[in-house]
């Protein structure tokens, strides 16, 4: 089911077992912030990217590598070299994605992203190495920009995917097949958003960090808020604009967010992530953020 209609979604996301899959990766890979700077086509509907001269790659490339020593602690993680004339590869997960036994490549917006899905080390590393199968979306014309527009609960198989320009309702359904998804909750997004991993992480199919700003319908949030109930989290605007949103776990125990995020972080949600069995581990990735992204952002997952 793929569906823009709540409470269809809801009657059936409600009957799903957590038995679709791991709930949580069982590796990552990133790719390096080589050439890392303003990327003027993704700026154009990109409003947490910051100008030029707030862009550092030095200091960009010691916190991605600090990332990846902490990532590596908790489970594989590929790091593949960056490309000068992509400065946006760094967030991966917009242009590829796995499900069990297969990789899905996207299709991005902006030409500048577009080269990205055209990675023959990337895609050997999947077919030829892990021997996935292939889908590639990346040639027909729906944007369609993968775990940035399309967060997903992997225990249960369901998906919500926020509308905008960086995915359009046929790139919803062309990666809610990819991915061989139960239901799928199309919603649109507050303007000025452009991702939905960038104001909801659902974290190891049981809670949920939701920024309502981010969402254009209120009753989208508390249709969200309400599954995922008593473990969802409802952040501030303040939260949301530090990226808190942006946030990933890679094990049952454990969520993932910018050090950014975690310091702007309220008492209340700390304590939240807590009651929901999450230690909170962060990494600074300020110079990262630049570019309009933070840790999830960065995060590819191999299930």
């Amino acid at each position: 089911m793929i569906t823009r209609d709540i409470a269809e979604f809801l009657a059936l996301a409600r009957g799903l077992k957590p038995d679709f899959g791991p709930a949580t990766a069982r590796a990552a890979f990133l790719v390096a912030p080589d050439g890392f700077r303003l990327a003027e086509q993704s700026a154009a509907d990109n409003r947490y990217m910051a100008q030029a001269a707030g862009f550092d790659e030095a200091r960009a490339s010691a916190q991605h590598r600090e990332l990846h020593r902490a990532l590596a602690q908790v489970l594989p993680t590929v790091c593949f070299a960056g490309n000068p004339q992509t400065p946006d590869a760094l967030f991966p997960n917009n242009v590829f994605a796995t499900a069990a036994g297969r990789y899905v490549v996207g299709r991005m917006r902006h030409p500048v992203r577009q080269q990205e899905a055209g990675r023959a080390d990337i895609r050997a590393f999947f077919a030829g190495v892990l021997d996935y199968a292939e889908i590639d979306l990346s040639m027909q014309p729906h944007p369609c920009e993968l775990t940035g527009a399309l967060v997903i609960d992997r225990a249960r198989g369901i998906g919500f995917c926020g509308l905008s320009e960086r995915c359009d309702e046929e790139g919803a359904r062309l990666m809610h097949q990819a991915l061989g998804l139960r239901a799928t909750l199309m919603l649109d997004l507050a303007p000025g958003e452009y991702h939905t991993n960038v104001v909801l992480a659902v974290l190891a199919g049981r809670a949920a960090l939701i920024c309502p700003g981010g969402f254009a319908q209120a009753e989208v949030v508390e249709a969200i808020a309400g599954f995922y109930a008593p473990h969802a989290v409802l952040l501030s605007a303040a939260e949301h604009a530090a990226f808190a949103g942006n946030a990933i776990a890679l094990s049952g125990d454990a969520v993932w967010m910018s050090e950014r995020a975690a310091t702007a972080l309220s008492p209340a949600s700390r304590q939240a992530l807590a009651g929901a069995g999450f230690d909170l581990r962060t990494v600074p990735l300020d110079a990262i953020e630049a570019g309009g992204g933070s840790l999830r952002c960065c995060v590819g997952e191999v299930f």
